[in-house]
């Protein structure tokens, strides 16, 4: 037998993204998971049946269940944070995470150059940020967009002689990007910090060894590597980063991320592959919506925020406040939307319902005198000038919520509001927590 679960987060991301994967890898004895987007920004937290926990971020979600993981050509990865994540991961008994691990010579490196000047950018916007992780992602993408002969990939990394040349290129060109924001940084500890780093001259000494020891781990693979995976008899579960409403052309400009976050790049590695197993895919989302950082959350209540703590998602310096607010049917018909096919859908944190006196969902919104439903996607996959549009409407838009009766009752709207079943409920963080009707 051979089959595949897609997996896309339906909102901002924080939809138990990781909590999901470990339980498929479980349930089904997954032998891979793929990261098929996003990069190294994941947080994708797992705890076992033992309560041993791990936030993973690059490693595939199913590692603590015993599946190998793949990083795609999609992935931007960072080499540096890998190896920090490998030791974690280490002290939780799995002996060596790289062994275990296979990387696409094609994935995009994220540099030390690449994170700082992201993290200065978002500094020098001060309270215009557009929100970030402060990993790097975005510059990282848009330096390889601009110049591709100038983009570090994984490949790259054994080289040392292109490696260094291309490292050096890229100081560089960060550095030119440091003189036309300097002027707006402000004076303080975290710009003191990126700016040493973005200036060290000895960059070379500490950074190359550092590569080193990453390629004398890593296992780096050419892309037919994921076709042979692809054939193996088993269970294969492709593991999706941030959510479909922070996609690069999708989601709401300029609040998104440089990644393709629907399952775009998953189908187009099925099809590269003339994959013919069985292909679910099933879209995850929260009992209400989350957002970090800046962007639009029409539904955002503060009350709500304040009765539903998440301890695992509280001020991050660069991602900046946790936001909640009730569940959104407008936000998730327009995910759904642009996804397209789901075949099921996995609910999570419904246990923490339990903690509020009342529950409500948005069904629309109110916009001066009409009542919106439905966000209609752009014809346009790429018109930005569309989607920074909807971002300013939605800024202004007023949720109309409506109360339910019980989690039951929320899990049926959705499912009849997206025409798409529930087939996973989740109510706590290990698979033990979980019910799969499938």
């Amino acid at each position: 037998m051979h089959q595949t679960f897609l997996t896309v987060d339906l909102g901002f991301g924080d939809a138990g993204k990781g909590s999901v994967v470990d339980f498929l890898s479980r349930t089904y004895a997954a032998h891979t998971v793929v990261r098929f987007n996003g990069g190294a920004q994941a947080g994708h937290r797992v705890v076992t049946p033992d309560g041993l926990e791990h936030v993973f971020s690059q490693f595939g979600a199913g590692a603590l269940a015993g599946a190998a993981t793949h990083l795609s050509r999609f992935m931007i990865m960072e080499p540096l944070a890998m190896l920090a994540e490998a030791a974690h991961l280490r002290s939780l008994g799995v002996a060596d995470p790289f062994a275990q691990t296979s990387i696409d010579v094609g994935a995009l490196v994220i540099t030390p150059f690449g994170r700082a000047i992201n993290r200065l950018r978002e500094l020098a916007r001060g309270a215009g940020r557009h929100g970030s992780c402060g990993i790097g992602v975005g510059e990282t993408v848009a330096d390889a967009l601009a110049q591709p002969e100038m983009a570090l990939r994984a490949g790259d990394l054994v080289e040392e002689d292109r490696l260094y040349a291309k490292l050096k290129a890229l100081r560089d060109l960060n550095l030119a990007k440091l003189a036309t924001i300097q002027a707006d940084l402000p004076a303080n500890p975290q710009s003191a910090a990126e700016l040493e780093l973005l200036l060290d001259p000895d960059w070379a000494d500490w950074l190359l060894p550092a590569y080193t020891e990453f390629t004398q781990q890593a296992r780096l693979v050419s892309a037919e590597h994921l076709h042979r995976i692809l054939r193996r008899p088993g269970t294969v579960i492709f593991e999706a980063a941030q959510g479909v409403l922070l996609d690069e052309w999708r989601g709401f400009h300029p609040h998104t991320t440089w990644s393709t976050t629907t399952l775009q790049n998953a189908e187009r590695l099925l099809a590269e592959a003339d994959y013919l197993g069985r292909v679910q895919r099933i879209g995850i989302t929260r009992a209400y919506a989350t957002r970090h950082g800046a962007g639009p959350l029409p539904s955002e209540d503060a009350t709500l925020s304040r009765g539903l703590p998440d301890a695992c998602n509280q001020l991050h310096l660069w991602q900046q406040h946790f936001r909640i607010g009730w569940l959104d049917l407008v936000l998730l018909r327009y995910a759904k939307e642009i996804v397209g096919h789901l075949d099921g859908l996995a609910v999570t944190c419904l246990d923490r319902l339990a903690d509020l006196d009342m529950l409500q969902i948005c069904q629309r919104y109110q916009l001066g005198p009409l009542q919106i439903d439905r966000i209609i996607p752009a014809s346009d996959p790429h018109d930005l000038t569309y989607q920074s549009q909807i971002t300013a409407a939605l800024h202004t838009c007023q949720p109309v919520l409506e109360p339910l009766d019980g989690p039951d009752a929320l899990l049926q709207r959705v499912a009849e509001t997206l025409g798409v079943p529930v087939w996973l409920t989740s109510y706590g963080p290990r698979a033990s927590d979980k019910v799969w009707q499938l």
